[in-house]
């Protein structure tokens, strides 16, 4: 008779923040910096979770409901529940990054958002049969922009996601973790001593080692030119620094290329005013996401919470307005719903169930979240999130950030 361990640690964990905690342990101390991030002095990074705990919610003790739906549309896609995969860069917290967290993300019928900084190719993860938005930043020039578009509709990308937000803040007051260019055997003398005792981490690599004879190569496959070899991230961070700003005419161009290529919805990443918003409608974009870049950016930008309502009230009526930066757990989702946002983007939560266990650790912050959707479903006696308004929170007076709010008489009716 086979006696289990009792103290045997559970795959599953309950809360994204076990996921976490499980993550830092099992992390060398540069990649779980990496993931922690943050900007200048991190008030961005906190305010996105603090500002959650503001908002209460107002259950009834009678009227619950025995059955309770998740599903919804967003971006022209059926979705199981508001929870779609935030497009990050590089995610070799796990030998099978990117793929892994696509398979999660069929697995439990939501979207998936794949960074042009993956570590993983647009075609590896489509073949996955995820619902795959790719994500592009604006680097490079005009026609190899085209090119990275046409790719990613001819691997089958169902969306493309335009992040351009990003103002390259620098300097952070717990300084930045060391990310390698390249990992060779120097690079592996001198982290040694910062991995060594990640025995576990350091297995799930060797053993990709010794299937495929490689190791990470911390380079950024969808940014290959044809025929050519992938650049370092570095070299891709270059490319992006080099290239002078969008304008909203390019903007305009990128959504137009993007529907001649596709056909398929172009969405707007990092809005956090009311006047952007606006004129990401009239450049006929077909979503917004409200997002501070998870606080990685400009550090002062309120939470992405504050900024959802005004947005939503602004625009919600024209196109899907999404919310991105601090959701940790399922009452989070409701809160940003009830506000006006149609879904939520997850970055941190998910990539700390990938770093603890691989696909299976995605699909577990997914059930955390849905699991905690249901539950605070039931306690407000709803039947779905369609249902949700603002009357179902308690929102305190000051709690909105309307930045860029136009003059009564320029806002549209």
């Amino acid at each position: 008779m086979k006696v289990e361990n009792p103290w045997k640690q559970n795959p599953w964990f309950e809360s994204v923040a076990v996921a976490q905690a499980r993550a830092r342990k099992r992390l060398p101390a540069p990649v779980y910096g990496a993931l922690v991030a943050g900007s200048e002095r991190g008030h961005s990074i906190a305010d996105n979770l603090a500002a959650f705990a503001e908002i209460g919610l107002a259950p009834h003790v009678v009227g619950q409901l025995p059955e309770r739906s998740q599903a919804t549309t967003v971006f022209g896609q059926q979705i199981s529940l508001p929870v779609i995969i935030s497009p990050t860069g590089v995610q070799a917290v796990h030998p099978d990054g990117e793929v892994a967290v696509a398979r999660a993300a069929a697995a439990r019928g939501t979207i998936m958002g794949l960074s042009n900084f993956a570590s993983k190719s647009v075609e590896e993860v489509t073949a996955t049969g995820a619902t795959t938005f790719f994500q592009m930043y604006w680097t490079g020039d005009r026609d190899t922009m085209i090119q990275r578009m046409t790719r990613a509709h001819d691997a089958g990308a169902k969306g493309l996601i335009a992040t351009l937000d990003w103002s390259f803040s620098m300097g952070r007051d717990w300084g930045s973790p060391e990310i390698p260019e390249k990992v060779d055997l120097k690079t592996m003398v001198r982290l040694a001593p910062k991995v060594v005792t990640k025995g576990r981490w350091l297995w799930q690599f060797g053993q990709q080692y010794r299937q495929s004879g490689k190791l990470p190569d911390l380079t950024a496959p969808n940014l290959a030119p044809p025929g050519g070899a992938a650049p370092t991230f570095f070299g891709a961070y270059y490319e992006w620094m080099t290239t002078p700003p969008p304008t909203w005419e390019d903007v305009a161009w990128m959504r137009a290329t993007w529907a001649q290529i596709s056909g398929t919805p172009f969405v707007l990443k990092g809005v956090c005013r009311v006047d952007d918003a606006l004129r990401a409608v009239d450049a006929g974009v077909a979503g917004i996401s409200v997002s501070n870049h998870g606080g990685n950016n400009l550090d002062g930008t309120p939470a992405a919470i504050r900024m959802v309502r005004p947005i939503a009230e602004a625009v919600g009526d024209q196109i899907d307005v999404v919310m991105d930066g601090g959701v940790r757990r399922g009452s989070d989702v409701v809160k940003a719903l009830a506000l006006g946002a149609k879904a939520v983007l997850i970055g941190r939560a998910y990539l700390w169930g990938l770093a603890v266990n691989g696909q299976a650790g995605v699909e577990n912050v997914l059930d955390v979240l849905g699991g905690g959707i249901d539950s605070a479903l039931r306690g407000l006696a709803l039947s779905s999130t369609a249902e949700l308004q603002p009357e179902h929170l308690l929102v305190p007076d000051g709690f909105d950030r309307a930045l860029g709010l136009p003059a009564p008489s320029t806002m549209r009716t």
